[in-house]
């Protein structure tokens, strides 16, 4: 489909999806975005749904300003996944041996590594950072907010682990039997520490007083505070970069141990993200996007939709629509809150909704049953004019935060 257009104060409001169908609370956050006066542009995904001050499915392009609340406290969350030279017929009958030794190299919810992870024995991570690239983003840390400077320590024993809530790691198949290793998080605790930090300044500045929503508040070019933000921002987005990389190396090593006698190769990572602020040009404008529950998808551009933890994703290859500005859904998108769920749906529901995935199905993951996201397929074939699909997977383990 193409979009539908909404009248906005400022901009109109490109939608990927029926209007008729978005939450009443995630319009009205739609619109209050669409009344500030540095936006230039707003286009909204098919897996749109409420979040906290702008809609999680939205893309904001502003002119010489930054929403930190529109970008959220998970900074740079996103996907990797690669494909294995493993088949379905490489893979034993029960999987729960694998499942456990994914669980004990992959700290998940707020667990850490004992020590900070060796970069230098990860496999694939040379692919990703030299060791003086590596070394100049510790470096950095010291030009970070003061506020967050003693979490040096938690940071490094985060790098390379899962966090919680939606987060996880699978294994899966395409539909020729390749074998995949997929995984979803962000910049943990210290991209939420220097986010919230951030937050606060901004709501405090005299600008952004009288706004229709505090969580508007924005940064503004050439001032000390965006110029603090900014900083910040990019490292925690190349700190959840890193992340994604250590725990897709650490992966990897599982899975080759796991199967050494195949000798498994891998192709190449795939990686986005899908909470973040990047430079781009529009209509011969410099403008700061805000991509907050959405992916790039630039022509030729490789990117990874996951539907639920019981159905399946997608790899797509962007199309480069420059209405969307360049971008696609990150996911399924909710269609109830976590409480919702909890309150709807028992163990019994999530045992039937992931039957043949070596999964928890215990209470506790219950807010992540399949029910209570969108259907894959119909976020997918809401944007084939944004992205083709490469391949489609289905999970056969996952492991969640």
């Amino acid at each position: 489909m193409s979009y539908t257009e909404v009248p906005g104060e400022q901009v109109p409001i490109r939608m990927w999806t029926d209007p008729a169908g978005v939450e009443d609370v995630a319009m009205a956050q739609l619109r209050n975005v669409a009344t500030l006066p540095w936006i230039k542009g707003l286009a909204v995904m098919p897996d749109v749904h409420y979040g906290k001050g702008a809609t999680v499915g939205s893309v904001i392009a502003m002119k010489d300003a930054v929403c930190p609340a529109a970008v959220g406290v998970d900074i740079g969350c996103g996907m990797s996944a690669v494909k294995s030279s493993l088949t379905a017929n490489d893979l034993p009958g029960d999987l729960s041996g694998l499942r456990s030794r994914i669980e004990q190299a992959i700290p998940v919810g707020r667990g850490m590594h004992g020590e900070p992870v060796d970069t230098g024995r990860v496999y694939g991570f040379g692919d990703t950072a030299s060791p003086e690239g590596w070394s100049d983003f510790w470096d950095r840390f010291d030009t970070v907010a003061d506020a967050v400077k003693f979490r040096r320590g938690r940071a490094l024993q985060q790098m390379g682990t899962l966090g919680s809530g939606n987060h996880f790691v699978e294994v899966c198949l395409d539909e020729d039997g390749a074998v995949w290793l997929m995984l979803h998080s962000g910049s943990r605790n210290i991209g939420k520490e220097l986010a919230d930090h951030h937050i606060g300044i901004a709501r405090g500045l005299d600008h952004n007083q009288g706004l229709v929503d505090a969580d508007l508040a924005v940064f503004l070019a050439e001032t000390p505070e965006m110029g603090a933000y900014r900083n910040d921002l990019f490292w925690a987005q190349e700190y959840a970069k890193y992340n994604r990389a250590i725990m897709m190396g650490l992966l990897q090593e599982v899975v080759r141990g796991q199967f050494r006698k195949a000798k498994v190769t891998f192709g190449e990572v795939i990686s986005c993200h899908h909470n973040y602020v990047a430079e781009e040009r529009y209509d011969g404008m410099d403008l700061l996007v805000t991509r907050k529950g959405a992916i790039r998808a630039g022509s030729g551009d490789y990117g990874i939709i996951p539907g639920s933890m019981g159905t399946g994703s997608y790899i797509v290859r962007g199309l480069g629509n420059e209405k969307s500005f360049n971008s696609a859904s990150h996911g399924a998108g909710r269609r109830m809150s976590r409480n919702q769920a909890k309150k709807r749906f028992s163990t019994r529901d999530l045992e039937d909704q992931t039957r043949g995935v070596e999964c928890r199905k215990d209470s506790g993951v219950v807010d992540e049953i399949p029910s209570a996201y969108k259907p894959i397929e119909q976020v997918i074939q809401a944007q084939t004019d944004l992205v083709e699909v490469v391949a489609k997977l289905k999970q056969v383990v996952c492991v969640k935060g």
